[in-house]
């Protein structure tokens, strides 16, 4: 049966753009919550509820998966523990901006790794200058950069990249959201020892705080990335990803007041365009091996 536009391209589009949204604004009431609990503490409370929540819902199977069905759901729930967590300490160290500009590094370079066209290179080019340029990275004296912190963006961006490609592979190799709901615990189990010690201050406040940002920026866009991931190539997921400071910037402006100047709009622009430029081309989408059509 053929399609239109909206068919095989349009779902998984629209479910990478919630995502998006999701996890950026769940981003800015995550800025919040670090100062009062820490990095590890904040990922802990988030993972902690975002587990729970998906483990009601998907009520995942444990019996009946492969040995390498299991080897996948953990390296997944690694690659999200570590994803976080180090992302988070990056952010103690490094202006916001300069540690999500480090951590972008991480999926643009898979994105130019599998795609195949000049084209497609010019695009992730564009996207990584609108990156730059909405993170004001220009501006920023590479001197003064903490290494430590700088190491950790860069971990951030390589288990971000590392998630893309695990996170389709899971959800080829368990139904529904079974994966994820499993991959959330064993991220969970990474990151508990180091912030357990913040439980003891975890009030109704930061409770709130932690539910929102679990749901907003775990169990809601994991969930709609994974199956997005399904009908979707990683190179063009990547190439979505461009999206993530636009959205961010949209995000600090609404929840916290901050605001763009000329040069980040321009990135804005870049960062839209390029992302127009590789979904708006020639069809060319085909389902990723292994995933479910």
């Amino acid at each position: 049966m053929t399609r239109g536009p909206g068919g095989p391209r349009g779902g998984p589009l629209a479910l990478v753009l919630a995502a998006i949204v999701s996890v950026q604004f769940g981003g800015a009431i995550a800025a919040t919550l670090v100062p009062q609990i820490g990095a590890a503490g904040s990922v802990v409370l988030r993972l902690g509820i975002g587990a729970v929540i998906l483990g009601l819902v998907a009520r995942p199977r444990l019996r009946g998966h492969s040995a390498q069905a299991w080897r996948t759901v953990v390296l997944f729930g690694l690659a999200l523990g570590a994803m976080n967590w180090s992302f988070y300490g990056s952010l103690g160290r490094l202006p916001l901006g300069v540690a999500v500009t480090i951590e972008f590094l991480g999926p643009l370079t898979l994105a130019a790794v599998l795609s195949r066209r000049l084209l497609d290179l010019g695009a992730v080019l564009a996207a990584g200058l609108g990156v730059v340029l909405i993170s004001r990275i220009l501006t920023v004296s590479w001197a003064g950069l903490d290494l430590v912190g700088v190491g950790l963006a860069l971990l951030a961006g390589a288990c971000w990249a590392a998630y893309v490609v695990l996170s389709q592979r899971t959800g080829a190799a368990f139904a529904q959201l079974d994966g994820l709901a499993l991959a959330m615990v064993v991220a969970l189990a990474v990151v508990l020892p180091a912030g357990a010690a913040s439980v003891s201050a975890w009030d109704g406040s930061i409770l709130a705080k932690g539910a929102a940002v679990a749901v907003l920026s775990s169990v809601l866009p994991y969930s709609l990335e994974l199956l997005a991931l399904r009908r979707m190539s990683q190179r063009v997921f990547g190439i979505l990803l461009s999206l993530e400071p636009a959205v961010a910037a949209l995000a600090g402006l609404l929840v916290l007041g901050q605001r763009l100047d000329t040069t980040q709009l321009l990135g804005m622009a870049l960062v839209v365009g390029a992302s127009a430029l590789v979904m708006g081309g020639r069809a060319r989408h085909t389902p990723a091996d292994g995933a479910a059509t």
